[in-house]
C-alpha cells in the first residue's frame, strides 16, 4: 500500500459512488453504458476469484466485495429496474462489447506472468479493463446532454488508473524495483483512451462550459 494505490482506490470508489447517486436520486441511466457496465462485472469477477482462495487483508477483501456487489448492483438497475431502466440509451449504446472479451482472453492465456489459472484471470481483466471504458466513451460521443454526475463518472474512472500507474512505478523505484509490462502497458493504454475526454473535461470546467464531446 502507498498514498498512489489509496488515492487510486478511493477515487475509484467515488466514481461508483457518483454513478449509484445519479441512479438513486434522479432515477436515471441516460448517457451511461450498460455495455461498459457489463464488461465492468467480468472485470472484477475475473480479477477477484481469489476471494476464496488467499487472504490477504480486511482492506483488500472489503474492496473486492463493494467493487464486485455495485457493479452488479449498477446493471441490475438498468437492466430491470422498471424506472431506470426506462431511461437507458439502448440506441445510441450499440458497441458490440462481447467482441472484446475473446482478444483479451486469448491474449492472457499468451501474455501472462505465470501459467496459472488465477494468474491469467488476472491478466485477462487488466486486459479487459483497458478497453472497457470504450462503449462508455463512444456513448458520450453520442449524447448532446452531458450530465454533471456523468461527466464526473468518468473523469473519475481515468483519474483512478492513472493514479494506479503512479503506484506501480512508485513500486518499481521505492520497493520491488520489477518491472511489471502487463499492468503498465494495460495501464498506458487505459490512460490514453481517456486522453481525448480528459481534455474536454478540463476544458469545460475552466470555461465553466457544458460538457460535450466531438462527434
Amino acid at each position: 500500500m502507498n498514498v498512489f494505490r489509496l488515492a487510486g482506490d478511493m477515487t475509484h470508489l467515488l466514481s461508483v459512488i457518483f454513478l449509484l447517486l445519479k441512479i438513486r436520486t434522479m432515477k436515471s441511466c441516460a448517457g451511461i453504458s450498460l455495455k461498459t457496465q457489463e464488461l465492468y462485472v467480468v472485470v472484477f469477477l475475473a480479477r477477484y476469484l481469489d476471494l476464496f482462495t488467499r487472504y490477504y487483508s480486511l482492506y483488500n477483501t472489503v474492496m473486492k466485495l463493494v467493487f464486485i456487489g455495485t457493479s452488479v448492483c449498477i446493471v441490475w438497475y438498468m437492466r430491470f429496474h422498471k424506472v431506470v431502466k426506462q431511461t437507458y440509451s439502448k440506441d445510441q449504446d450499440t458497441f458490440r462489447h462481447y467482441v472484446l472479451i475473446p482478444p483479451c482472453f486469448l491474449l492472457a492465456l499468451m501474455v501472462h506472468r505465470t501459467f496459472t489459472v488465477m494468474e491469467v484471470l488476472w491478466t485477462f481483466s487488466l486486459y479487459l479493463e483497458a478497453v472497457a471504458i470504450l462503449p462508455q466513451l463512444i456513448l458520450l460521443q453520442r449524447t448532446k446532454n452531458i450530465d454533471n454526475l456523468t461527466g464526473h463518472y468518468v473523469f473519475l474512472l481515468g483519474a483512478y488508473r492513472a493514479l494506479y500507474l503512479l503506484n506501480w512505478i512508485y513500486r518499481f523505484f521505492m520497493e520491488t524495483h520489477r518491472i511489471r509490462w502487463i499492468p503498465w502497458l494495460s495501464g498506458l493504454v487505459q490512460t490514453a483512451l481517456y486522453a481525448d475526454f480528459f481534455y474536454y473535461y478540463i476544458k469545460s470546467w475552466k470555461n465553466n462550459e457544458k460538457l460535450k464531446l466531438p462527434a
